[in-house]
């Protein structure tokens, strides 16, 4: 019996030597646990580069209406009432792939991140309308004519470039940082616009009709600075330092003498100094 008592006794003085040299292990205090990542500052000056692709669509409907009106004045044709004809322009789509950059200042109050950011883009987009149409006055005209009037329209609009300054307010949620997004909008256009009346007259309403020289006006603007608002969201994602990748869409509507709206879809990256 004295001798299980001393080995017992012995065991526990080793195996209590051995416990105050082992390293104080957190599985031993009831498991691990992870410190607290450091929270991701945005505040600050940042820059970076992007492309994306969009789709921008125009509505030609009124865009030649002043063009035609101008033509007419004082002419005997008028009596049709040519000038309030809808001429038949309609809508036109198109998309592009485009690339830009951007840069913009963050101000952070805890999670709630607030700033001023400016995007530019270099794309192709834009569209263009034709129609046509024809009319032959019911009655003779003061000149004492019939009038076979046919009128040709057209209408195109290039925006290649577009630059936004837009308000952001984003909540910082980790690495991520979505946001929304306002603000004001730019664009150079390329802007032709031409209507062409052809007039033939006869002393009766069957014909045969003679025709008369045409009357042209046209309006080409090249570079023309265009105006607009922009609306949308995205989010960007912290990597590394300063770095981080930017995902975003952006509506742009230029309500110029072509009303265009803009849908883009772009990816960036950029640097937060």
């Amino acid at each position: 019996m004295r001798r299980f008592l001393l080995a017992a006794m012995m065991f526990g003085a080793v195996t209590g030597a051995h416990a105050a040299d082992m390293p104080d292990l957190p599985i031993l205090r009831g498991g691990f646990s992870d410190a607290p990542s450091a929270p991701v500052n945005w505040r600050g000056f940042y820059i970076g580069g992007q492309g994306g692709y969009g789709s921008s669509d125009e509505n030609f409907s009124g865009t030649n209406a002043n063009l035609l009106a101008g033509l007419l004045d004082h002419n005997v044709i008028q009596q049709m009432d040519v000038s309030n004809w809808n001429l038949g322009l309609g809508k036109a789509s198109q998309r592009s792939s485009a690339w830009g950059a951007f840069a913009g200042y963050n101000w952070q109050y805890d999670d709630v991140v607030v700033g001023i950011d400016a995007s530019y883009m270099h794309g192709k987009f834009g569209g263009a309308s034709l129609a046509s149409k024809e009319l032959v006055s019911g009655n003779a005209l003061t000149d004492g004519n019939f009038h076979d009037v046919r009128v040709d329209s057209s209408a195109a609009i290039r925006i290649n470039d577009m630059a936004t300054i837009r308000g952001r307010a984003a909540y910082a949620w980790g690495c991520f940082l979505p946001y929304i997004f306002g603000g004001v909008a730019f664009g150079n256009a390329d802007i032709s616009r031409t209507v062409t009346v052809n007039d033939a007259v006869s002393n009766s309403q069957l014909g045969p009709f003679t025709q008369l020289a045409p009357l042209t006006a046209s309006d080409v603007l090249h570079n023309h600075l265009v105006f607009g608002y922009t609306g949308g969201l995205g989010f960007d994602v912290n990597i590394t330092g300063g770095l981080f990748m930017r995902a975003e869409w952006e509506y742009v509507r230029f309500t110029s003498t072509v009303d265009t709206s803009i849908n883009t879809v772009r990816a960036g990256l950029g640097y937060k100094f």
